[in-house]
């Protein structure tokens, strides 16, 4: 019975960046806290996606939920950008649940450029939330394809820990299946192809590792910092398509 417990344990925690981060149910810490002391989203599939919760005062944890009436688009942005990923592509009520935290009283109206939500103007405190209305946000993976003909092909670079740096370097071969978690993430399609390109000095790459990616976790969450001259460089499907939009236009 030990032994299986600490088989799960093992199996709920990642190395990322040098240090394990573990998904402990209540949000992703690194041992000691948790990565985001005021918004979090629980329930998702990456530490970008899930079921918001808002806590106002880091010293006294006390989280709430956030009703769907109480929140759009650009608070969205503000959450997204907070965690530091890419910008929202779903917004929804009790998408990841309805969990059992209370309801955030007051409907924040963020301007959409501020850093943090908390940062945000509020309005007047509401009384009531209809129930199955608690915001539930998918934040899209900071992962972008640059240099290449389309969108949908080029080098692969990812922000991670606020920094943008091609994914490279030795180690964690990639195969078109870890190829196409970036393309579908993209909406780009399937892989057609992925390689490493060779530069003629070194430079900052995020070593991304594929045995993680397959494990279902995001790009960013499987890279580590490193140094090479070599460099992931992707093709999606989707640039076919791309290209002949393009002629007909």
């Amino acid at each position: 019975m030990k032994q299986k417990e600490q088989k799960e344990q093992k199996e709920q925690r990642i190395c990322r960046g040098g240090g394990f981060v573990e998904d402990t149910g209540e949000g992703f810490t690194n041992g000691d806290h948790l990565l985001e002391d005021s918004v979090r989203l629980l329930g998702g599939t990456s530490l970008c996606s899930g079921r918001l919760e808002v806590n106002s005062d880091p010293s006294n944890p006390s989280w709430s939920s956030v009703c769907e009436a109480d929140f759009d688009q650009q608070d969205a942005q503000v959450v997204c950008r907070q965690l530091g990923c890419g910008a929202p592509s779903v917004l929804q009520g009790a998408l990841y649940g309805e969990g059992e935290a209370p309801m955030w009283t007051k409907e924040f109206q963020c301007g959409g450029h501020e850093s943090a939500l908390l940062d945000c103007n509020s309005a007047s405190e509401r009384n009531t939330c209809s129930p199955g209305t608690a915001v539930s946000l998918t934040c899209s993976e900071p992962v972008r394809l640059v240099g290449g003909e389309s969108r949908c092909a080029g080098d692969l670079e990812v922000k991670h820990q606020g920094e943008w740096r091609p994914g490279g370097g030795y180690g964690f071969p990639w195969t078109l299946k870890t190829a196409d978690v970036v393309c579908r993430g993209l909406d780009c399609g399937s892989a057609v192809s992925v390689g490493l390109r060779e530069e003629s000095s070194r430079r900052p790459v995020w070593t991304i590792s594929s045995n993680c990616v397959h494990s279902g976790f995001a790009v960013r969450e499987c890279a580590d910092s490193s140094s090479s001259e070599l460099i992931l460089d992707l093709t999606c499907s989707g640039k076919l398509i791309f290209d002949i939009i393009s002629d007909i236009i």
